[in-house]
């Protein structure tokens, strides 16, 4: 089909569908949908679902199947909502070589792993624009870690993980030249170059560490998925502009037939590198760590990567054709299928591994590209889906022989046998869908049940608040033959990718409070009797308590025109759910949202003399509004000394 006709098919399709909107959207949902989605006031979801919240830069938390809203995770973003980004101890998570960078676009999640299944222990999400990668505990469900990726441009391709967590894999969606260089952009062909990039994580801690790159061709890498089983220690990359061109990639990146899915075995790059096949390469990119007894994030430069070259390493990469333009790349739960679909293309392409590994070891390739063997296409081929829809994008799995799959152009959801390849079923969404996710469809073992949709057109599903719409996620149960259209709900940002996991194997573990013994911040108050204020030169020091309801000090003078202020507030209750904020009249750095046994700080520079207020910005009792205080500020070289009041009974 070529891209004109997808066009016009694509606007023909659109029209009915805004035509018949309504009447289209009751007949879709059963009667007794309200039902299967219904969870009791004080009970819990089965299900939690992390989003990507794409532009926003963070993550949103979900439960399933009521669609509620649980939690925003703030990670690229600052986040006013706590603090996130403003406090002095989560500044440095923003650190990067290109400067301070306080927003960036997420896109997907991968939930850590072993033995090829989801076990609970960590969120990783990706940075789209200045590549980074993020980790979040999941006992606390706070960022924890950010790493950046040196010498790439734009890390859509991130950050896939391996069945046990070893590596957390990624390609550049923009290969540059690298290093980074002043060359003519028409010298495309022979200064750019791709990337490939395996992040150790540590079993224990899940700390990141940039383990290699591999020096890859000037393509585009788009998305990626690791084997599992039969495949576990092999990397699957679709890429698009296999042509290498440079302007106008809509028409020149579609001049071939097929691209090329990159195919890399990971264990043999081990091999290579304790054989000292490794280069080092100069670079700067920074490595931003939580302590997690002080709540303070550490920032580190590192100064050297190590690159792996195919040419030195045989054995470690390989092509094979897909359909052109591809963006899906996906992994079936046995490790046996391979599915790359092209985004332009009606059909969808199914690889067998086992095919693939005997095609490698017979030599079958039908060519090379700067010296890469490209595997033969038909060798490596287990079946091909025929006219299953149009704009085939993202591909999960339900663990009893099924691949669902999301069709752009025609919104729709369709249900295939991955043996058979032939369709057993499909529902309209409402509209555009990108990515899908079912509760495991990554792993080993599928959890089913329901089927995500995320959907990047929501015109006639809500309320209309204005020219920018909230985006559209749909939930299916796909326990029975036919997909049945349960809820739909407004989601924030663009979510990208999605997953989702049990709550019991999360919910138990949650750290309900930061017990305050434990809190080794070098600034904590672990009583009122410890809060003080200590001058040290133009920085001047508040400890400063904060329980039900007042804080201590909570009058403070002597603070002097070209004073830095840190207010250095502790939350002394150790109860669940009873958090405190903290905020001082013309702060310039948002406010605080301290957890219970938590310490965050506020820098706060007065701009003018006078008394302001300071007070909780978080309602957290009957007398709220009374927890509050002042603080003076004198001229520079006044003689009003330094004093502050606490409660005499304290």
């Amino acid at each position: 089909m070529t891209v004109l006709a997808v066009g016009i098919t694509a606007l023909l399709f659109s029209a009915c569908k805004q035509n018949g909107s309504v009447k289209d959207a009751t007949s879709a949902v059963k009667g007794d949908a309200a039902e299967e989605v219904y969870v009791a006031p004080g009970e819990y979801d089965e299900f939690y679902a992390f989003l990507s919240g794409g532009y926003s830069g963070n993550i949103t938390a979900y439960g399933l199947p009521s669609g509620r809203l649980l939690k925003e995770i703030p990670v690229f973003s600052k986040y006013p909502e706590n603090g996130y980004g403003y406090s002095e101890e989560t500044k440095p998570f923003f650190n990067t070589s290109y400067g301070e960078v306080p927003w960036d676009d997420a896109h997907h999640i991968e939930l850590s792993q072993t033995d090829g299944k989801f076990d609970g222990r960590w969120l990783f999400v990706n940075a789209n624009n200045t590549p980074r990668i993020a980790k979040i505990d999941l006992q606390t469900f706070k960022t924890t870690e950010i790493i950046e990726i040196p010498d790439v441009a734009g890390l859509h391709c991130a950050p896939f993980i391996t069945e046990n967590s070893e590596y957390l894999v990624s390609g550049t969606r923009f290969s540059v030249p690298m290093p980074q260089k002043d060359v003519p952009i028409d010298s495309y062909k022979e200064n750019f170059q791709g990337r490939v990039n395996y992040v150790s994580v540590d079993q224990e801690t899940g700390e990141m560490s940039l383990s290699f790159q591999i020096q890859m061709p000037g393509f585009n890498y788009d998305l990626a998925r690791n084997g599992k089983g039969v495949s576990h220690g092999w990397t699957f990359l679709t890429t698009y502009n296999s042509e290498e061109a440079h302007t106008m990639l809509e028409k020149n990146a579609s001049q071939r037939d097929k691209d090329l899915m990159a195919v890399i075995n990971w264990k043999k790059a081990e091999e290579h590198l304790e054989q000292g096949k490794g280069k080092e390469q100069k670079t700067s990119y920074y490595h931003n760590v939580m302590d997690e007894s002080t709540g303070i994030v550490e920032s580190e430069v590192k100064k050297s990567t190590t690159l792996l070259n195919p040419g030195d390493c045989e054995g470690m990469v390989y092509f094979v054709p897909v359909p052109k333009s591809p963006h899906g790349c996906d992994v079936s739960p046995s490790g046996e299928y391979l599915i790359g679909n092209g985004k332009l293309s009606a059909d969808m392409t199914v690889f067998s591994f086992s095919k693939l590994k005997q095609a490698i070891e017979n030599e079958q390739f039908a060519g090379d590209h700067n010296g890469i063997p490209i595997i033969d296409y038909e060798a490596s081929l287990h079946g091909v889906l025929k006219e299953a829809g149009l704009g085939p994008l993202h591909t999960e799995f339900d663990g009893k022989g099924n691949a669902y799959t999301t069709f752009f152009i025609s919104s729709e959801v369709v249900k295939w046998d991955l043996e058979e390849t032939t369709v057993v079923d499909r529902k309209e969404t409402y509209y555009s869908p990108g990515h899908l996710t079912i509760p495991g469809g990554e792993t080993k073992e599928p959890y089913g049940k329901y089927l995500l949709a995320m959907n990047k057109i929501t015109k006639d599903r809500y309320l209309p608040t204005g020219p920018e719409l909230a985006h559209s996620a749909q939930l299916y149960n796909i326990e029975g033959e036919k997909m049945e259209l349960i809820l739909d709900f407004p989601t924030k940002g663009e979510p990208h990718y999605a997953q989702a996991i049990p709550a019991d194997m999360i919910q138990p573990g949650v750290k309900k409070y930061h017990k305050l013994e434990e809190n080794e911040h070098p600034y904590v108050a672990k009583g009122e009797g410890k809060a003080k204020v200590v001058r040290d030169g133009n920085e001047v020091h508040v400890y400063m308590t904060a329980i039900r309801s007042h804080f201590a000090p909570d009058n403070i003078e002597g603070i002097k025109m070209g004073d830095e202020v840190y207010f250095h507030v502790t939350n002394l209750e150790q109860s669940w759910d009873v958090p405190h904020g903290f905020t001082v009249q013309g702060a310039h750095e948002g406010g605080l949202l301290v957890m219970p046994g938590e310490t965050l700080t506020l820098k706060w520079e007065p701009v003018k003399p006078g008394v302001f207020p300071f007070y909780c910005t978080d309602f957290c009792s009957a007398l709220h509004q009374e927890m509050s205080g002042y603080v003076r500020v004198s001229p520079k070289g006044s003689d009003v000394e330094l004093q502050w009041s606490l409660d005499e009974e304290s």
